[in-house]
Formats: structure tokens, C-alpha cells, sequence
């Protein structure tokens, strides 16, 4: 690959389980199709944390971060509707367009997909390479820890497709972190009511809340579900969102769907994890169970819904390149909303400073 005059810039790249190491690495100037990023901010997921721990298969080595936004710095010559100094964020997955999947349409379920972060390299650097189309152009004002959330509310917004909620019903989210937070706050735009969610930590029952809910539980409240299906006149959920990831979640939604009623599993559960599930249950109350992977088709559709929803009323926390294990643990604890490394730095991840010159080496 051609270099850049950059030489080398520092990434964060995961050589094994526990082994995630700051190193410099060869820059190199777009292809024709590409463009080169300034990575501003970029959310840590639980997928890094698993990344990292061993649990989620991923190239080695490979720079890590999938939730990126960042300025574009450098634009290939087949680009086109880019420019440098936008700022974008990142749909981060490339399918391999021959397989049965590819040709349905299901490009998500792609037998050969590649994530960036996770098998290509990330935005976890001061420099990430990737294709044109696969960047968007945020609206304008957005902050960048703001941009950096587009790719969860897009797999959101797919996991919402998918549940295919009708207004006026009743919605539960078991779990408020982050996704669980936005599924709140879409369920709240669709016109769900009421809409109920489901946290052991009251931070996250007030995040619930502050996202839209019109009531909260504690799960190990043991009046909860009794108080929480009262609020549906007895009858239970329509639609159920186990935004947690656990075979207790699933079951326990089970048990609070009403008949007829929707279960979305959106959590990432660990592989081995099970529920017990009598198929009677399924066949006489005409349960529905549904699952949702990443965001097909739906990145653009989070770009416009940005500025509609109080995202900013979510907490950030915020990481130096060299800080991935603190982020990782501040993720765990959930003491933050929502946890980012800056690359640039905290004053340009929350909007504040002067861009000019960033990323130019």
C-alpha cells in the first residue's frame, strides 16, 4: 500500500486474549474508493470488552473500534460526496456480495462478513482507512460522541424493525444500558405507551426515564412484574425487548408477554447460555421470538434520527488511546452512560476546539 507522509500513527490493536497493545503503525493514503479518517471519538462496546477477554472471535492483530466518528482528512479519487473537513460516521461492515445472503438482500447474515474493529482494522487510532460508502455525512452541529452513537442506534433501529411495533401499545425493555436506553427512546418516538423498562441499577432506571419510560422496575424487586403488568391492564407486553442478553432476561420476558406478544432478543448472550421453553407455551399463546444482528440498511435512517432524540442526555465518559483497559472497566461498572476513546482528545470528542489541521499528521 502506498505510504502517506504521515509515516506512522499510534492504534489500538488486540494481539490476543488480554494482550491489547498501543502501537505505532504504517499510515498509508486512501485507494481511489476510500477515504482517510481522523477518528474523534469512538465508543467502547461490550463486543470489545468480549474482544478483548476472548469470547468474540477476532483477527489478530487488528485495530479495534467499531462506533466511529471522525473528520475526514483525505478523500480518494473515485469518491464521490465527500469532502475533507466533513464529519462522518462510519457503517462498519463489509460483505462479500456472492454468497445466497448477499443475493436475498440479507447482506447482515453475509457467510463472509468482515467488521471493522473486529476482523478489519478500526477506528481505535488517529487514522482509519475506509470505503467511501460506508461513510455518512453527520448533519451539521453534531458532536462527535454524538456521531459515534449512530451505529448502535442503527443496529436499534433494526432490532425495532424487527419487533415491528404498533403505536398505542404497551413496550418493555428488560436492561437500559445504552442500546437499551435508545430502544426507550424509539419506542417513546413510534408512540408505544406506556413504555416500561427493566434495570437492577437505579443510575440506569433514571437514564430509562430520562430517555422517555413512563415507568420503571427493579428486576429483583419481587412486586416488579405484578406492578409492571398492572400497568398493561393485566394482559401483559405486546412487545418485549431482552436488551441484557441472558437466558434469565428471555425467560423472564416469556412470562410477561402478553398473548400474541413479540420477543426481541437484541442482548448478546453468551453462547452458552439457555432457557427453558416449553413449546405448549409458544403454541397456545401464538408467541413470537426474534432476534436482530447489526444494522442492515438502517445506518442512514439513524444519520436522520440524530438530532431527534435526547441522546445528549445520555452520560459519557471519555479515554485516551492509551487508557483501553480503564474504558473497558469503566464500561463494566456502567458508572458512565456510555463510554468513548478520544484520539484527539476530550475538547475535540465533545465538540469543542479548533479541527483545523487534525489528522494531517
Amino acid at each position: 500500500m502506498p505510504a502517506t507522509s504521515a509515516g506512522t500513527v499510534p492504534a489500538v490493536r488486540f494481539h490476543g486474549p488480554a494482550d491489547v497493545r498501543l502501537e505505532e503503525v504504517p499510515a498509508r493514503d486512501p485507494l481511489p474508493h476510500e477515504v482517510a479518517l481522523a477518528p474523534l471519538a469512538v465508543g467502547v462496546c461490550g463486543t470489545d470488552g468480549h474482544i478483548v477477554a476472548g469470547d468474540f472471535p477476532a483477527a489478530r492483530p487488528v485495530v479495534l473500534g467499531h462506533e466511529v466518528c471522525g473528520r475526514v482528512t483525505a478523500v480518494g479519487s473515485a469518491v464521490d460526496g465527500l469532502a475533507v473537513g466533513d464529519l462522518v460516521t462510519v457503517e462498519p461492515h463489509h460483505y462479500c456480495t456472492g454468497c445466497v445472503y448477499c443475493r436475498l438482500g440479507q447482506e447482515h447474515l453475509c457467510d463472509h462478513r468482515r467488521g471493522y474493529g473486529v476482523r478489519l482494522d478500526g477506528g481505535m487510532t488517529r487514522r482509519q482507512l475506509v470505503p467511501g460508502r460506508i461513510a455518512y455525512r453527520l448533519p451539521a452541529g453534531t458532536v462527535p460522541w454524538i456521531g459515534a452513537l449512530t451505529e448502535p442506534l442503527a443496529c436499534c433501529v433494526h432490532g425495532m424493525d424487527r419487533l415491528a411495533p404498533v403505536s398505542g401499545l404497551p413496550l418493555l425493555v428488560y436492561g437500559t444500558g445504552p442500546a437499551g436506553a435508545m430502544m426507550v427512546a424509539l419506542a417513546r418516538a413510534a408512540g408505544l405507551a406506556p413504555v416500561v423498562a427493566m434495570d437492577p441499577r437505579p443510575q440506569r432506571r433514571d437514564l430509562a426515564l430520562a430517555m422517555g419510560a413512563h415507568a420503571v422496575f427493579d428486576p429483583g424487586d419481587p412486586t416488579a412484574e405484578a406492578a409492571a403488568r398492572a400497568l398493561t391492564g393485566g394482559h401483559g407486553f405486546p412487545y418485549v425487548v431482552d436488551a441484557v442478553g441472558s437466558g434469565r432476561v428471555l425467560r423472564a420476558a416469556l412470562d410477561l408477554a402478553s398473548r400474541g406478544g413479540r420477543i426481541l432478543v437484541f442482548g448478546v448472550a453468551h453462547p452458552d447460555d439457555e432457557v427453558p421453553i416449553r413449546p405448549n407455551e409458544i403454541f397456545s399463546r401464538e408467541l413470537s421470538i426474534v432476534g436482530a444482528l447489526i444494522n442492515p440498511y438502517t445506518h442512514h435512517r439513524a444519520v436522520g434520527l440524530l438530532p431527534t432524540l435526547p441522546l445528549d442526555r445520555l452520560t459519557p465518559a471519555f479515554f485516551g488511546l492509551d487508557a483501553l483497559p480503564a474504558a473497558l472497566a469503566e464500561q463494566r461498572s456502567g458508572t458512565a452512560d456510555k463510554v468513548f476513546l478520544a484520539p484527539y482528545g476530550v475538547d475535540l470528542a465533545t465538540g469543542v476546539g479548533d479541527l483545523a489541521g487534525v489528522g494531517q499528521g
